[in-house]
């Protein structure tokens, strides 16, 4: 009986990692493809300059559906995983974002492609809180920081693993959708998932007499914390989706304005994604072990500070050509994405059980929608400097500085209350 019950955990484990590993894959496809598939949807613009502009704009706007489909689908899947369960809504969630990602093969206007990555981006969002509410729920009693730095992790394998396919089969603007139909395949993970995997007993057990509803977050004992969690969550999705990301599309146009090829270096944006994403996979293990070290509050007061520094150096005093430059991205992959091994440890000692799904996807996901607005406020950068990326990244990296605010009115849940407990 304890082999079965140990195999289980193991399974389960397994499917969060691999769930929020390929909405890793999804997150990742825009950054690494989008300036090369806008650069061809907008081919037919004469002007390199103008082209280049409406090529930033709508790299903005892109940024903005990801965030605010993640947002929603956070809500809609988190309730779901309170009310059908972790693992179907799971299951549902990485179905959404498969089968979102595969849809946008078929069309080629921006404005559908847009609607088609939000459809995507709501799986995401969902992915986030089902994976850790299931995987933590099935784990009682193991080490936290073990868990929270692997799950931290696992989407960061996926930044990782495409960028790794794009370097060595390149992602032009003559041919770019092949790469859709490979970010499209954890559709098989779906099912996986929902035929195999166990479903939480802590919520089997306890869903019968659940008094609490997906309402109750917005509501005392819970409101505050929920919107702690939401400016918590914030920070980092800002830091990576709305400033980090253009590091990407900053190199990708060096490389294509400096290099002996018409079209630049494909594998420069490939290699940029792998760099940053190689120091992401380090910072979400490091994220948990930190904050149990030296506390919850201190250790994201120290990540928002390193992660502020190293952004800010990189778009101020270096250039994607500059030897350093490969080296700084790696750090900033590994300081701006630590936050992600903090908070699967952080987010679920706010909430109990019975709104767990619901308080995470909120608390993380609806952070996204902060950043939402940030990544419309990049689009007014864009005009203004002309699609300077550099300039654009280090506005958008004083984000982090309010982590260094946010986190002053954080409590301490290192020990969390017993009626809060798992």
């Amino acid at each position: 009986m304890s082999q079965s019950v140990n195999f289980n955990k193991w399974l389960v484990l397994l499917a969060g990692f691999l769930g929020w590993m390929g909405a890793g894959v999804q997150i990742s496809l825009f950054p690494l493809i989008g300036r090369t598939m806008l650069t061809d949807l907008f081919s037919s613009v004469s002007d390199p300059i103008v082209r280049e502009k409406q090529v930033a704009m709508w790299f903005s706007w892109f940024v903005t559906s990801f965030l605010l489909g993640a947002a929603f689908g956070g809500w809609v899947f988190g309730i779901l995983g309170d009310r059908l369960g972790r693992k179907t809504a799971l299951s549902l969630s990485v179905l959404c974002y498969s089968l979102g990602t595969l849809s946008s093969y078929f069309f080629s206007l921006p404005d559908v492609l847009l609607c088609l990555r939000f459809i995507a981006c709501m799986g995401v969002g969902g992915t986030w809180p089902n994976a850790v509410a299931l995987v933590t729920e099935a784990w009682q009693g193991a080490s936290k920081t073990w868990i929270s730095g692997w799950l931290g992790a696992a989407a960061n394998f996926g930044f990782v693993l495409l960028g790794m396919i794009a370097y060595f089969v390149s992602v032009t603007v003559d041919g770019w959708r092949w790469i859709i139909l490979v970010a499209s395949t954890p559709v098989f993970l779906s099912g996986f998932i929902f035929l195999l995997v166990p479903e939480s007993a802590s919520w089997k057990s306890k869903q019968k007499n659940f008094s609490l509803t997906a309402e109750s977050i917005w509501k005392q004992p819970w409101l505050s914390r929920t919107i702690l969690g939401i400016a918590l969550g914030a920070v980092p999705t800002v830091g990576t989706a709305v400033s980090a990301a253009w590091l990407i599309p900053w190199a990708d146009s060096v490389s294509q304005a400096k290099g002996k090829e018409p079209k630049g270096d494909p594998r420069v944006k490939a290699w940029t994604q792998i760099t940053r994403s190689s120091g992401a996979i380090v910072g979400s293990l490091f994220g948990g072990w930190l904050a149990s070290m030296v506390g919850r509050r201190l250790s994201y007061f120290a990540i928002s500070l390193l992660a502020l520094l190293a952004s800010e150096y990189i778009f101020l005093f270096l250039t994607p050509d500059h030897p350093w430059f490969s080296t700084w991205v790696f750090i900033v992959g590994v300081v701006g994405v630590t936050y992600f091994g903090w908070l699967p440890l952080y987010l679920p000692e706010l909430f109990s059980t019975a709104v767990r799904a619901t308080g995470i996807g909120v608390a993380f996901n609806f952070g996204r929608i902060v950043a939402g607005f940030f990544a419309l406020g990049s689009t007014l950068l864009v005009s203004w400097f002309g699609g300077d990326y550099a300039k654009i990244g280090a506005i958008t990296s004083l984000v982090f500085g309010l982590g260094l605010v946010i986190i002053l009115f954080a409590p301490d849940t290192s020990k969390v209350s017993k009626e809060n407990a798992v």
